[in-house]
């Protein structure tokens, strides 16, 4: 594994030094103690679009990165990349039809690969299954609602996706709802409404986490005013860094670490890089002049995308840009509040230079370590911040156990 970590951190290039053996080892002793726990992963959703949701003809046993149609997660790279948590998406588009009906597809989706690799996957809803799974050898499973609107504004349908076994939900995606605005979309709510505020209350007694990515800054704040519970953001980056709607500025980032949340950096290059982009916005701009789809990148790429991108090569987004984001967190959050949540299969197969796949974990680690991060904050960073926020939540949901369900309806979500 070592020798695989110094290839990878080769392939990044002289931004990125080659960490020695000593501390090749001791990232890979970290690792094997507390393993990476990532916040978002959209496998199911692309094994349902690029392989015609045929789970069980997707054999993550071997490397997918060669398919025809390549993915970013298989098991021997979520074992490179010593993953012991994923919290796997079950994304689907905002503006979707029949969004419980695709909800309830997409947890198929999940259940069926987590038991068609039983020695590797175990599903998990609680801290201490995590910690059990791992101790076995295993991968926690874990399921996240990607998008409120996937609720369809009813509370009751909130609960049955708890009874599923799903861990969080984001309060909005890409579009602004009734009671919740997204950071990509005019807002609707101005924050959160009467009823996003019920939802929130919701989420904490069933012992749900709340997901603050993808939500406007002003839904941000009012989630963090209305719950009992921490939060998370399961994927997202520093707004300090990369100027995108979708990183948190530095005053929520404190206020997400006073609720003792985490913030999970996002792999996205566009989250990452002002550069990079401003070269995406560009190329997209040329593809949608000639009428060729931009969503794929590298070889794959329509020829004349292929040929624009020799022209125009793409800015370096390395392991090192990607550790400016979780140190900015963590200095402004504190290390108890930082966390990963790479975004795999879910960022058409970008990704930094090395970290393209989840196999990539331990470059990032090895960069920390060489910026002299201990090796007790590697460990919060990887899964012990995390699970400190599932603890909390389990918490405050049994201290609610006593009070009923709220018994609400959001009729214009509907």
């Amino acid at each position: 594994m070592i020798a695989a970590l110094l290839l990878l951190t080769a392939q990044a290039g002289a931004a990125d030094p080659v960490p020695d053996a000593t501390l090749s080892r001791r990232v890979e002793r970290v690792l094997e103690r507390s393993p990476v726990i990532d916040g978002h992963n959209d496998l199911a959703w692309e094994i349902r679009e690029l392989h015609e949701a045929k789970v069980e003809s997707v054999d993550l046993a071997v490397d997918t990165a060669h398919l025809p149609n390549p993915l970013q997660t298989d098991i021997p790279r979520l074992r490179k990349g010593h993953v012991g948590g994923q919290f796997w998406s079950v994304y689907i588009p905002a503006d979707a039809p029949r969004a419980v009906e695709m909800t309830l597809e997409e947890i198929d989706i999940v259940r069926r690969f987590v038991a068609a690799n039983p020695a590797i996957f175990e599903l998990a809803t609680t801290a201490a299954d995590i910690r059990r799974i791992e101790k076995a050898g295993r991968i926690a499973s874990l399921i996240g609602v990607e998008g409120g609107h996937q609720i369809d504004g009813r509370l009751s349908v909130l609960r049955q996706y708890r009874a599923l076994g799903v861990a969080y939900m984001t309060l909005t995606h890409g579009k602004s709802l009734d009671w919740a605005d997204s950071s990509t979309d005019a807002p609707r709510a101005n924050g959160l409404s009467e009823f996003g505020r019920q939802v929130v209350a919701e989420m904490n007694r069933i012992g749900m986490i709340v997901d603050v990515s993808h939500v406007s800054d002003a839904t941000m704040a009012a989630a963090l005013a209305a719950t009992k519970a921490p939060v998370i953001a399961s994927h997202s980056s520093a707004r300090a860094i990369a100027d995108a709607p979708r990183n948190i500025p530095d005053d929520l980032l404190r206020a997400i670490g006073a609720n003792g949340g985490v913030v999970m950096v996002n792999f996205y290059p566009s989250f990452l890089s002002a550069a990079w982009r401003a070269w995406d916005v560009a190329r997209s701009a040329y593809a949608k002049g000639i009428g060729v789809p931009a969503n794929v990148y590298g070889a794959k790429s329509p020829a004349p995308l292929v040929a624009w991108d020799a022209a125009h090569p793409e800015p370096q987004v390395t392991a090192a840009t990607v550790a400016d984001h979780v140190e900015h967190i963590a200095k402004i959050a504190g290390h108890d509040h930082v966390g990963i949540g790479g975004d795999f299969d879910g960022i058409q197969g970008t990704g930094p230079i090395g970290l393209k796949g989840v196999d990539g974990y331990p470059l990032l680690f090895a960069e920390l370590a060489r910026r002299g991060w201990s090796d007790g904050d590697l460990a919060k960073l990887s899964g012990g911040n995390v699970l400190r926020v599932i603890e909390r939540v389990e918490a405050v949901s049994k201290a609610m156990a006593g009070m009923p369900p709220v018994d609400a309806t959001d009729v214009g979500s509907r």
